[in-house]
């Protein structure tokens, strides 16, 4: 188990609204805290079916949706931290496999895992998507889930330079 004062913030990345958010109160917080960022997307290849029996996933073309998921993850954070800026380091972080295990092998050892809330409105917030309702449960860490709504901006002038490490990106598999 990495020790506490060395353990990032770990957020979840999907390029929605919601997980934009989230990435702009993990990268505050990781500012505040002194930790690294590390963004985590996940993909998981589609299954085939055949008379209700799940076959492998083997010939469907797996490494466009990793290459996909890479595109989609780095453009998420140039984006976010183009507009919101970036003083901490951030590492990407591209997985295979279901979204919910991922995040929360990921979020091992983390000071917190920062998931978006995309469900508005009152009666929505009290049902939680299957990926935030399996990390809440299961997490080892605390879990934050940020909604959309909360994604204040900072004011171009005050806006530092960000650079986003592309070396840092780890795709793996599991």
């Amino acid at each position: 188990m990495r020790q506490v004062e060395r353990s990032p913030v770990v957020v979840g990345v999907d390029g929605s609204p919601a997980s934009k958010a989230a990435l702009r109160w993990a990268l505050r917080h990781a500012g505040r805290i002194g930790a690294d960022v590390e963004a985590v997307a996940v993909w998981t290849p589609p299954a085939a079916y055949y008379y209700g029996a799940e076959w492998a996933a083997a010939a469907y073309p797996g490494d466009e949706l990793g290459a996909a998921t890479e595109t989609m993850l780095l453009d998420t954070l140039v984006e976010v931290t183009r507009d919101y800026g970036a003083s901490v380091p951030i590492r990407p972080r591209v997985l295979r496999g279901r979204p919910a295990q991922e995040l929360l092998r990921a979020a091992e050892g983390a000071r917190v895992l920062v998931l978006g809330a995309s469900r508005p409105g009152f009666l929505a917030r009290l049902i939680l998507g299957s990926v935030a309702h399996q990390c809440v449960h299961r997490a080892s860490c605390p879990v934050l889930l940020v909604p959309a709504a909360t994604a204040p901006r900072r004011p171009a002038a005050t806006r530092p330079a960000a650079t986003v490490r592309a070396d840092h990106l780890r795709r793996t598999t599991s």
